[in-house]
């Protein structure tokens, strides 16, 4: 027994180690790309709007919003299809998103992009955390606060799917906003995002 138990415990390690490099390197073999090194924000990554964007204990952090309106860090590339990863923290009092296929990348606004928010004390819950503004509701609002969360955003043609936590949340057909690049957004409280990795389908 004690021989298998070590065996079990080498094959988990093993696993674990796998997984992590999915997300540590820049590009893998299962056609993942990371979009954060954890040590800093780098190039791939455009500023709209002010903000206090940083690199702590390796994740992106923001929690002081320097102007009126929201802030993004906006992809330099555009994508169309594709499936997104997202770890991120969120503060009660936060709100925060991952906004897709934005129409203009020097003006986002949830009118030129899909949404998915992260906004446990948004007053119309069923477009808070999970849901997509305007397009998709989530019912019930799960909560994100205070904890590391993931999302894996699946966006195919109309189709596009959010998947918080391992659990679908909400999901859409809808073809107004066809490609565009990525944004993770501060507008209120503190958000950290650890991990953010994308596969072009």
């Amino acid at each position: 027994m004690q021989r298998v138990s070590k065996l079990a415990a080498v094959i988990a390690a093993g696993l674990s180690i796998a997984t992590a490099g999915v997300w540590a390197t820049g590009k893998t073999e299962s056609g993942w790309v990371s979009l954060f090194d954890g040590k800093t924000i780098g190039s791939e990554w455009n500023r709209v709007g002010e903000s206090n964007w940083r690199v702590e204990d390796g994740a992106i952090v923001a929690d002081k919003l320097m102007g009126e309106d929201a802030a993004h860090l906006v992809t330099q590339n555009n994508y169309k299809d594709f499936q997104l990863y997202v770890e991120f923290w969120s503060s009660d009092d936060a709100n925060s998103g991952v906004f897709l296929r934005c129409q203009d990348p020097s003006e986002i606004t949830l009118r030129s992009c899909y949404e998915v928010n992260i906004f446990d004390q948004r007053p119309d819950q069923s477009y808070g955390t999970g849901g997509i503004v305007l397009f998709a509701e989530v019912n019930p609002m799960p909560k994100a606060a205070g904890q590391w969360n993931t999302f894996e955003i699946t966006a195919k043609g109309r189709d596009i799917t959010v998947v918080l936590n391992g659990e679908k949340v909400s999901q859409l057909n809808n073809g107004l906003f066809t490609e565009g690049p990525i944004t993770l957004q501060h507008a209120a409280g503190a958000i950290k995002f650890r991990k953010v990795a994308i596969k072009p389908l």
